[in-house]
């Protein structure tokens, strides 16, 4: 994405605290206008590149099972490598940002202590310096802003608090945007099992509460959510047990006779 789409190119404000509050409500308001999560995420990683001093590259991680990382969002493949390493090896920066501290900082990767055997490896990465960020908690699954420098020690303790302050604006449009797409998502459910109702009140002169009783039976029947019965009789005008008897009605009749 680039990021002159978003709004005035920037080259970072941590030494500026105007010029940093108003890049965090550019910030904030961008966000509020995405829609879905992935477009949080997307625009998050590609302004927090050019906002926080040293970055020049990143991606957002999710940590599901305190080891399984997945980029759900970067600008660069050394980003996204960075990410496949730790869940190879099960050890990181981004696993430690995310359990164990706020952030972590990293100065030079392929001489890292912490963490030896994604050392050994950091010359697949092709970044030196690591800057990885919580960003946010949902149960046991977990997030990290992680930004990438080409440099030794790129990051600052400038570079930390701008890299928090948009992980917390992040955190937030994203649960807003979880939110929505929930809410969006229960409403265009409700209308299915509205279609599927009245084609049944209508057809079979039941009453409403019948009309999704019989939804809810068709669903324990055939193991499946009363939302994707209910898509399919508003899709096909026929319940899915239906056509399946009537499938099994016509392979089992025997073939034509001759004329």
């Amino acid at each position: 994405m680039d990021v002159e789409a978003l709004g005035t190119p920037h080259t970072g404000a941590g030494g500026d605290p105007a010029a940093l509050a108003w890049e965090l409500a550019h910030l904030a308001r961008t966000l509020q206008t995405s829609t879905s999560p992935e477009a949080v995420l997307d625009r998050a990683v590609t302004m927090a590149v050019a906002l926080v001093p040293g970055a020049q590259a990143g991606a957002i991680s999710l940590v599901r099972r305190r080891r399984t990382i997945t980029c759900a969002a970067a600008t660069s493949p050394a980003a996204r490598h960075l990410d496949d390493l730790q869940t190879e090896l099960g050890q990181g920066p981004c696993l430690d940002a995310a359990f164990v501290h706020r952030s972590t900082r990293v100065d030079d990767l392929a001489a890292e202590t912490r963490w030896p055997l994604l050392a050994a490896r950091a010359d697949e990465v092709g970044m030196a310096s690591v800057l990885c960020l919580q960003l946010f908690v949902e149960g046991d699954d977990l997030g990290a802003l992680n930004l990438l420098g080409t440099e030794p020690a790129a990051f600052t303790d400038a570079s930390e608090h701008v890299g928090l302050l948009l992980a917390a604006h992040t955190a937030v449009a994203l649960a807003d945007a979880r939110q929505l797409e929930h809410t969006q998502r229960g409403l265009l459910h409700r209308d299915l099992i509205g279609q599927a109702k009245g084609i049944l009140m209508e057809r079979h002169k039941l009453s409403a509460d019948q009309a999704f009783a019989a939804l809810s039976q068709l669903s324990q029947d055939l193991n499946r959510k009363v939302v994707d019965i209910a898509a399919d009789l508003a899709d096909t005008g026929e319940l899915p047990a239906r056509r399946s008897a009537a499938r099994r009605h016509q392979s089992e009749a025997p073939p034509p006779g001759p004329r």
